[in-house]
């Protein structure tokens, strides 16, 4: 395995998980850069065995991969990939019969602070997610969304250099989910720390990260920055107000692919056709209103890989 570059935080080459026959990766190569970055993927794409694997969780059937320049597997490294790490997991990790302090003071102390350190640190972590007043609550007492967040106050408390959350908002209400994404930024913008965001939800992505990276049956189908990838399509959105027999009469005659959906028309092109559409209805009962070339989003992107073009 090569070392990752400057500008790679996480590398893998071939990165394979096989159970029982099931590929769940399939010879995964990554490059994935500094800054916050998403994980898309339905249900059993592979994201979580990818996350298993970088942090030595799982041992790969074949391949390997590098965090932070340190390889994750090789014995020897994942204790120091692990001490530059936060991990939120998607499934439950907390010690119900603790408080939330010991417990984030405890995994402080699990990651290699010191006893004093790892409390004043759990005080300050725990304050910043926003549960600073329930800290001496059992953990069992608390309802979902403050356990989330406890689980994030973990991941922070020996200030890794990256954090890795696997389905962070997972059975949050509306506001819960939101003042997490808004802590997810934070910790990304404000604090420069790198982000990997694994998560079935496209909104949630979207505001965090400048990258994605797209899997599916264990395959990597997209992998880019967001603001390349979700470039402007060969569809334009046409709204006209007047004659619309005579506007199909004009598309078909300029030989346009066209359908109405709602009050727009979706007409098919990869040039520029608004000067002509214009020039063409010049005269005529036809008034164009709106005229602009459809920009794909996330979900187009993610929609077109996940089912292969097909809607």
């Amino acid at each position: 395995m090569p070392a990752a570059d400057g500008e790679s935080v996480i590398t893998t080459r071939g990165l394979t998980k096989l159970y029982r026959g099931l590929i769940a990766l399939n010879g995964v190569d990554l490059d994935i850069p500094k800054g916050p970055v998403g994980l898309l993927g339905p249900n059993g794409a592979g994201k979580s065995t990818l996350i298993k694997c970088l942090l030595g969780l799982i041992i790969p059937s074949s391949g390997g991969s590098v965090i932070l320049g340190h390889s994750s597997n090789k014995p020897g490294e994942i204790r120091e990939v692990r001490s530059r790490v936060g991990y939120v997991p998607e499934n439950e990790c907390l010690i119900p019969d603790l408080d939330g302090i010991t417990y984030v003071r405890y995994m402080g102390e699990i990651s290699g602070l010191p006893p004093m350190d790892a409390m004043q640190r759990a005080h300050e972590v725990l304050h910043y997610v926003g549960i600073g007043d329930e800290r001496y609550r059992k953990i069992e007492t608390y309802s979902t969304g403050m356990k989330q967040k406890v689980k994030l106050a973990q991941a922070l408390v020996h200030d890794p250099d990256l954090i890795i959350l696997d389905e962070p908002t997972n059975g949050m209400d509306p506001k819960g989910r939101q003042e997490m994404l808004d802590l997810i930024k934070d910790i990304a913008c404000s604090h420069r720390k790198n982000i990997l965001l694994s998560s079935h939800l496209l909104p949630d992505v979207e505001f965090i990260c400048d990258h994605v990276i797209i899997l599916n049956f264990g395959n990597v189908l997209v992998q880019g920055k967001i603001n390349d990838l979700v470039r402007p399509s060969d569809q334009y959105e046409i709204r006209i107000r007047g004659d619309e027999e005579q506007f199909r009469k004009v598309l078909d005659a300029m030989g346009l692919k066209w359908e109405k959906k709602g009050t727009f028309f979706h007409v098919l092109s990869g040039d520029d056709i608004i000067k002509d559409l214009y020039r063409a209805v010049s005269g005529k009962d036809i008034q164009i209103r709106h005229a602009t070339r459809h920009r794909q989003t996330l979900e187009d992107i993610f929609v077109m890989n996940i089912t292969g073009g097909q809607s």
